[in-house]
């Protein structure tokens, strides 16, 4: 199995540029572009509506006042004197109150034609502007727009017309409130706006809770890959919808190989350790049994060389586990538990242990946090004066980074000098020759620390002595 780059756990990797302005959230895509085009289709929807609407509107009011001005054409007459006559009642109140915007006139156009007419709504003359800016059409007819007697915009309809047979002709004008209209159109906009912004919040919570549900089976998903990471399932489990479902078998198939590679690699590592074991064991009583300089040389050095198998073995079987899914260790009754041991076999020394409210688990197996804390407890209580401090903490992180813990062990011994302090993380190094041991026991901790993607710091207790921490993976 190729093995992969370690990754730093307290470094984030830092985004693409674009990842910093657009959520990695799928469901806050869907429902935003969902949105997004929901409020374009029901801006396009108003646009529509109310440009039809104008349209008819105006072609309404158009038809409308072309039919007075016909009406009003009907109306009048002129006398044998040539005075205007008739009462033309267009049969709309509006012309009858005064300044409403709504009026009508008719002036003589041609020699022998006297007097005007006008409705009693029109308390002043409205001037029109001459035939050379507004000229007529073939059927003598124009239309154009000009200002109220209260400031209103006016739509004016007018036509020349010949009355009796001696070619006498008048001018007739109808003129609308332009103004008026507009109001009502605006009126017509503001309650559509109204209703269409009522239906599209709707139309959005609608679909949001619809997308929000749609993807449901991708929490489901995602909480069972969290089961099977914190090991209490070893696959996922329940029907998936048909796009999905894919998906889960494959991480099935995924989860299944991990675990076959994994046995496979243990099985390896125990079948070589077994072929070493024998002969080594020959070597050292060999040794033991030739006795003098030469038979005492070769036991250390077997027994070295077991230490050293011992080790690449361990780290072996690390990396051959390290990226599997489904190990989780609980912290605190194991730290408990070396405690308490250690305790028994050096009554001498005070050992005092500080532990979280709150559970912590580890994101590996078992055996190697107790090589990694057997390590660390040992050289503590071996160069302690007389006390050694545990303490397990979890460690605050940013939101999106992954779970840490920390496990400090502090003695009052005489410490490790700064510039040594990298010495003795090395193999087989010892600072001092005239304690017991390999010098295998911090190397061993670094090494397995590294395995697990962790950081390892030697550093100055406030007790005196050394201060080894560690940081892990946790499963919180």
């Amino acid at each position: 199995m190729s093995r992969r780059r370690k990754a730093e756990p307290l470094k984030q990797t830092a985004g693409t540029p674009l990842s910093r302005f657009w959520p990695r959230s799928l469901a806050f895509r869907v429902i935003a572009f969902s949105t997004v085009w929901a409020i374009l289709t029901l801006v396009v929807i108003f646009t529509l509506i109310t440009t039809l609407y104008r349209q008819a509107n105006e072609r309404g009011f158009d038809s409308l006042l072309s039919a007075h001005l016909f009406n009003l054409i009907g109306s009048v007459g002129v006398s044998e004197g040539g005075s205007l006559t008739g009462a033309p009642d267009l049969g709309d109140l509006r012309f009858s109150e005064p300044n409403s915007g709504w009026y009508w006139s008719v002036e003589p156009a041609s020699e022998g034609v006297r007097g005007d007419l006008h409705s009693s709504s029109m308390t002043r003359a409205i001037p029109s502007p001459s035939v050379a800016e507004v000229p007529f059409n073939a059927s003598f007819q124009r239309s154009y727009a000009t200002e109220g007697i209260n400031g209103e915009e006016l739509e004016v309809f007018e036509s020349e017309f010949v009355l009796d047979a001696k070619n006498r002709a008048a001018r007739f004008r109808v003129m609308g409130n332009q103004t008026e209209l507009e109001q009502e159109i605006g009126a017509f906009q503001r309650r559509l706006l109204t209703y269409l912004s009522l239906f599209g919040v709707g139309m959005i919570a609608i679909n949001a809770i619809a997308i929000l549900l749609g993807l449901q089976p991708l929490r489901r998903v995602r909480n069972a890959l969290a089961m099977v990471r914190e090991g209490t399932a070893q696959r996922l489990d329940g029907r998936f919808p048909a796009e999905i479902e894919p998906l889960a078998n494959e991480t099935n198939a995924l989860i299944e190989n991990n675990r076959r590679i994994v046995e496979r690699s243990r099985t390896q590592v125990g079948n070589l350790a077994h072929s070493l074991k024998t002969p080594l064991a020959v070597l050292i009583n060999e040794g033991r049994a030739l006795g003098g300089a030469k038979g005492k040389l070769i036991a250390e050095q077997a027994a070295s060389m077991q230490k050293q198998v011992d080790h690449y073995l361990q780290r072996a079987r690390v990396a051959a586990q390290r990226d599997s899914v489904v190990y989780r260790t609980p912290v605190a009754p194991l730290v408990q538990r070396m405690v308490r041991v250690l305790q028994k076999l050096n009554p001498r020394t005070n050992l005092s242990l500080s532990l979280p409210t709150v559970d912590i688990v580890f994101a590996g197996e078992r055996e190697d946090l107790e090589e990694l804390l057997g390590n660390l407890l040992d050289n503590a209580v071996k160069w302690a004066k007389s006390a050694v401090a545990v303490s397990v903490a979890s460690v605050p992180v940013n939101e999106g980074a992954v779970n840490l813990f920390e496990i400090s062990i502090e003695d009052d011994g005489p410490g490790i000098p700064e510039d040594k302090a990298r010495e003795a993380l090395k193999r087989g190094r010892r600072l001092d020759e005239t304690k017991p041991g390999t010098g295998l026991g911090l190397a061993i901790v670094a090494d397995l620390v590294n395995e697990y993607g962790g950081v390892l710091a030697l550093e100055r207790s406030g007790m005196g002595g050394l201060k080894a921490v560690v940081r892990l993976r946790s499963l919180q």
